[in-house]
This record gives C-alpha cells, sequence and structure tokens, in this order.
C-alpha cells in the first residue's frame, strides 16, 4: 500500500478525540478551536478583567508591600478564578461526567483548585488567567490562518452581467447556464469559466496561478472565473455552470485540505491520547512517592510540586502549533499557485526521490501547429487534411485541435459517423462513407494497413491517415518545451532527485525532447497502462515516486503514484480529481516549489515540536525537584505556545 492510501486511511479512520483539532464548528463541548472567537476586545472582557485583578494585587504586593489576609485574598481572588477559568472547568466538568479526566481542562482544573487548597491564590488564578490567554492568542492564530487562506482563493464575484435577447442582465452567477454569452468589463473579475468570443484580452491571472504576468487570450481560448480583465470589454461564451467552474472546485478542495491530517498530526493526537494520563499519574507519583522515602516529609511542599508537574505538562503547544504549521505550508503554497489536498501530501512531497513527468501538456505547451501535410499517391493534401480534421473534431487532444485549427471551415462539409477513440492510437471513424483512421503508426499497425517504413524515423509527432484501409498520408505536427522545464529538471538533480518522462508519443520525439532536458530516462510509445506499469516497477523497486500528468489517461499513473500532480490549467478534471496536488499554472518548475514548501512545513513542525518537548522536559525536572514554581510553570507552558505559534505563522511569510 501506498504512503498516500496509508495517509488517507489514516485520516478516514481517525477519530475526533482532541478539543484543539483545527475544525470550523464547535464540538459538542462548546470547545473551538478556529471558529470565529469573540469579536475585539470586549468580547474577552471576563479574561481581562481576571488580568487586570492579578496585575493590581502584584502591585499592591510587590510595589507597595500590602498584604491581604486570608479572607480578603479568597474575595478578591476567587471572582477573579471564576471570570477567568468559567469556560475551562465547564469542559472540565462536563467530560468528568462522561469520565474523561485524561484532558488538558481538567488537568488545568485540578492544579489551579490544588493551589487555592493549599493557600497559593495568586498563583492559582495567575495559572487559570494565562492559560487562558493562551488558548485565546491560539484561537486567534487558528482563525487567522483559516481565514487567510479562504481569502486567499475565495474571489468569485457576486454578480455577472449576461447579454440576453440583446439586453445586458445582471445575475447571480449561479443562475448562468452553459452556452449563454457574458460580458466583463475592464478591472472586473470573470465570473465563470468561458471560451473568449471576442477577438482579444488580457487578463490577469495571479489569484489562480500565483503570477502577475498578464496573460493575453485571443478568441476561442479558455478563460477560468478567476481571472482579472485588464483592458478592454470582453465577452465569453460559458462553458461551465458556477458550481463546476474550475475556481469553485478548488475552493472544495481548499476546504476538505484542512481535514486531511498528516502521520505527524495524527502521530501528536495519539501522542497527547497516552500522554495525559501518564502525566496525571507522574504528578500523583511526585506528591506520593517521597512520603516512604523522605523523614521531614510535607504534604503541602509536595503537592505544590505535583500541580507544577500538571501545569507544565500541558500539551496544548503541540497540538495547536503543529496543525497551524501546515495550515501555513498549505496557505503558502496556494500564493505560488500550488493546491495540496491536504497537510498529509506535505509531509508525502518531502519523500520524493524520483519525479516521473508525462511530456505532452507538462513539460511541453500541449500547443502544437502543423508543420507540414503529405499526401500519399492518389490523395491531395486538401483532401487529406479534411477527412483527419473531420475525425479530430470529435477530440479534444491537443493534436486534434492543432488539425481542426490548421483546416478552417472544411470540416463542417464532411458527414461525421461512427468515431471511436482508442486509448494511446488514435481515432476511427466513417467520414462521408468512408473508413477512417488518424493516429499514431500503432494504429495503422493494429488493423493492417501498410504505410511508408520512413514515416517511423520523423522526429516530430506524425499523425498517419488511412482511407478505407489504404495508406493516405500524414500530417507532422510539432509542439513547443515550456520556458521552465529545462530550470525545473535542473532544479530537481540539484535536490537529488531522479527524472523520468513517460509518453504516448514515438520514441524519437521523446528522446529529443529528454535529451534537450537532461532528463535522466525517457521512455516513448507508451500506452496508458503501460505508464501506469512503468510506475509501478519503479515504486517496486522502493523509490518514493512523485507522477504529473495533465490528460485523462494520466489519471491511473497519477493515482498510483505516492505523490499524484496534476497540471491544473490544461489537465483534464479527471486528473485533477484524482491528484494530490495541484499546479494551478502548469509550470514545471512549480514541482521543485512545491518539495521545497513541504520541506520548510516538515522543518518548522519539527522544530515546534523539539521547542516544546525540551523545555516541558525542563521544567518538569525543575518542577519535581522543588526549583521551579506555579510560576514559571505557567509562563513557560504559555510561552512555548505563543513561540510555536508564531513561528508556524511566518511559514506563510516566505517567498519563492
Amino acid at each position: 500500500m501506498s504512503i498516500k492510501q496509508q495517509n488517507n486511511n489514516c485520516c478516514a479512520a481517525e477519530e475526533h478525540t482532541h478539543d484543539h483539532q483545527l475544525k470550523d464548528h464547535a464540538d459538542d463541548d462548546g470547545h473551538n478551536h478556529g471558529a470565529e472567537a469573540p469579536s475585539g476586545m470586549l468580547g474577552h472582557w471576563p479574561l481581562l478583567t481576571a488580568l487586570a485583578i492579578i496585575v493590581t494585587m502584584m502591585v499592591l504586593e510587590y510595589g507597595f508591600n500590602i498584604h491581604i489576609d486570608t479572607f480578603g485574598q479568597l474575595i478578591v481572588f476567587i471572582p477573579a478564578y471564576l471570570l477567568a477559568g468559567y469556560n475551562v472547568l465547564q469542559l472540565a466538568f462536563k467530560k468528568a461526567l462522561r469520565l474523561d479526566f485524561f484532558n488538558e481542562f481538567f488537568l488545568m482544573s485540578v492544579a489551579t483548585i490544588g493551589a487555592f487548597a493549599i493557600g497559593s491564590y495568586s498563583e492559582g488564578v495567575a495559572v487559570m488567567v494565562f492559560y487562558s490567554i493562551g488558548e485565546w492568542f491560539q484561537d486567534s492564530a487558528i482563525s487567522s490562518a483559516k481565514r487567510s487562506i479562504k481569502a486567499l482563493l475565495d474571489i468569485r464575484p457576486d454578480s455577472v452581467d449576461l447579454i440576453r435577447d440583446g439586453k445586458i442582465v445582471n445575475l447571480n452567477p449561479s443562475e448562468v447556464k452553459v452556452g449563454e454569452i457574458i460580458q466583463v468589463k475592464p478591472g472586473e473579475k470573470v465570473a465563470l469559466d468561458g471560451v473568449l468570443t471576442s477577438e482579444n484580452a488580457t487578463f490577469n491571472t495571479a489569484a489562480l496561478t500565483g503570477e502577475s504576468k498578464p496573460d493575453n487570450k485571443y478568441r476561442g481560448e479558455t478563460v477560468l472565473a478567476g481571472m482579472i480583465n485588464l483592458n478592454k470589454l470582453a465577452e465569453l461564451k460559458v462553458t461551465a455552470l458556477f458550481k463546476d467552474s474550475k475556481l469553485s472546485k478548488i475552493l472544495e478542495m481548499v476546504q476538505d485540505a484542512t481535514a486531511r491530517k498528516s502521520q505527524t498530526q495524527l502521530f501528536i493526537s495519539r501522542f497527547a491520547k497516552v500522554y495525559t494520563p501518564i502525566v496525571f499519574l507522574l504528578a500523583v507519583m511526585v506528591v506520593v512517592l517521597p512520603y516512604f522515602f523522605i523523614a521531614d516529609y510535607n504534604f503541602s511542599d509536595w503537592l505544590y510540586r505535583g500541580l507544577v508537574f500538571l501545569v507544565i505538562s500541558c500539551p496544548c503547544a503541540l497540538v495547536v502549533s503543529i496543525p497551524l504549521g501546515y495550515f501555513g505550508g498549505i496557505g503558502l503554497a496556494s500564493k505560488n499557485g500550488i493546491l495540496f489536498k491536504g497537510s498529509n501530501f506535505l509531509d508525502v512531497i518531502t519523500t520524493v526521490n524520483m519525479v516521473v513527468m508525462d511530456k505532452t501538456g507538462t513539460l511541453t505547451k500541449g500547443v502544437f501547429n502543423v508543420q507540414q501535410v503529405v499526401a500519399a499517391e492518389g490523395y491531395d493534401e486538401k483532401k487529406l487534411v479534411k477527412f483527419a480534421a473531420a475525425l479530430e473534431s470529435k477530440s479534444t487532444h491537443p493534436i486534434a485541435l492543432a488539425i481542426k485549427q490548421y483546416a478552417g471551415n472544411d470540416i463542417s462539409e464532411a458527414g461525421i459517423a461512427d468515431v471511436e477513440e482508442i486509448a494511446g492510437h488514435g481515432l476511427k471513424g466513417v467520414i462521408d462513407g468512408k473508413k477512417v483512421l488518424a493516429g499514431n503508426a500503432r494504429l495503422l499497425k493494429k488493423f493492417n494497413v501498410d504505410y511508408d517504413s520512413f514515416i517511423d524515423g520523423i522526429t516530430d509527432s506524425v499523425v498517419v491517415i488511412a482511407i478505407d484501409n489504404v495508406y493516405a498520408g500524414y500530417i507532422t505536427i510539432a509542439d513547443e518545451v515550456k520556458e521552465d522545464a529545462r530550470q525545473a529538471i535542473a532544479d530537481m538533480h540539484k535536490l537529488n532527485i531522479k527524472t523520468v518522462m513517460l509518453s504516448g508519443d514515438k520514441q524519437s520525439v521523446v528522446s529529443e525532447v529528454a535529451s534537450f532536458l537532461s532528463i535522466d530516462k525517457a521512455f516513448g510509445d507508451l500506452l496508458p497502462e503501460d505508464k501506469v506499469q512503468k510506475v509501478q516497477e519503479l515504486k517496486d523497486k522502493g523509490l518514493k515516486i512523485a507522477f504529473i500528468g495533465d490528460g485523462v489517461n494520466d489519471a491511473p499513473v497519477v493515482a498510483l503514484a505516492d505523490a499524484g500532480i496534476a497540471m491544473g490549467g490544461l489537465g483534464s478534471d479527471a486528473t485533477i480529481e484524482t491528484a494530490d496536488i495541484v499546479i494551478q499554472n502548469d509550470q514545471p518548475s512549480k514541482i521543485v516549489t512545491a518539495i521545497k514548501i513541504g520541506k520548510i512545513t516538515r522543518s518548522i513542525v519539527w522544530q515546534n515540536i523539539s521547542l516544546a518537548m525540551i523545555v516541558k522536559l525542563a521544567v518538569l525536572i525543575l518542577g519535581a525537584g522543588g526549583v521551579a514554581t506555579l510560576w514559571e510553570a505557567v509562563i513557560a507552558d504559555v510561552g512555548v505556545a505563543l513561540l510555536a505559534i508564531l513561528n508556524a505563522v511566518r511559514i506563510q511569510k516566505i517567498r519563492f
């Protein structure tokens, strides 16, 4: 089973056992990290009031040497304690009713009530106040992270100008149907996916791709929701409903991404379930065991040490800062035009040691142009193009689009019937009553059609045509390598990542592109099932594979890879749905960016784990030895949590 499958299974099976998980809604206890916190400072007036009381009492005692008797302290500190800790006490009580005693709320309640029991009133209040302040900061940080991710992509306009019956009607985008014409003014965001019906227009695609460079579009080219029209009035023919637009799907995937937890998160959740009971047991042992070994045993002193032990052992810093770190990684990736569908894939991408790539649309632009039309004896070029274009009109492959564009209006004159696509070979069908084959040489071999053998040596992509099982000629088509592809391969090699290219194109073409890009290995003439077999062979060797593709035929390989990556601009919906990671602007260089973001996220997460464990262990030892007080315990606990949160938040400040 692949890492990806294991992660998905873990995510599906993992119960929401800890109240510090990142989620959008409050749990049944009312504790809602990540939900909307009370607005502004006024929403936290009880906590701020308790803080003011504890500060005032400290100033009186240490600044003016004014000491209040025990009864007076109780009158002052009990209201402050309840103001700061009411929610914590309530949650602890509810959980205790369900026999759930091993959680941080019960832990804090026991520690602070114990402090009151031995007369440490100010310290008991301080523990609850600073713990609650830490919770406040944690909630704020998580809410901010969620809002930043949502705001990053939730750029869908609320209205759209629709041309209906010659009039402009302003509607909600969800009311527009496929095939209708919408109008986009300069400076407006495109509300729906469509094709440009105006002569040309320029769009800012930064919200979708992370690239600020303007993108010039021409009539017939695809324009996606979320792009911004820059220069003049543009009209689009809608090709997808509002709910089916690529932007809407991306938003859904971002929302789903926050629920898919990494192996580290899953480990910490399980760790917290075991860790907390152990801490309770150790705290009891700190109080009880010295009775049997120390002659001048004082219960109050050792109870105090046990309370310090409980306070510093709270796992909040780990359980909150780690998911927040992964949130930061997902947000940083989104800013760079990369969508991780779950924090688990941020972990997976760091383990990859081989990147396997499709050629057309992944490393090349997938924008083909007809180079040459060669008709066999007895056929003319015009007729050859007419038949080929008629058949290819039923395909969305980039080569088919090139032939259709080259043919122009000739397509409409042909009667088309019984068209069938043969995966990895090409198309067959009936055109004007004649059986036509159009595809690679394998297609003609499959139907036992003889053709000129020199065709196998042509380095460009070739579409060979047969009419009524007789070779009729061929059309050569050339693609262009993407500008950043060569640098992307070089950067992968710098990271000690091996590169492999798999393609259905002929081996001569594949080898030429691979040589130009310095790819380690390249395999051509592959059917979709051949690609699956190749990737499986590599995985069987113990390699961790990332596969990048864009076509429908790449979807099975994307699903098989440890990290499946789809090109989201030109990519098919099937591949994008199957992929774990989506590159929204189709740039190969983003593969390296994705790997770097995964490594940065992992580094920061483990920094937080190390920081929390080292500080807590040190104060636990000092507390058990009677050196650390409750003040130091709570400051260390809240301080570690805040440092971990700040460390996690800084991920989104990183620039590439």
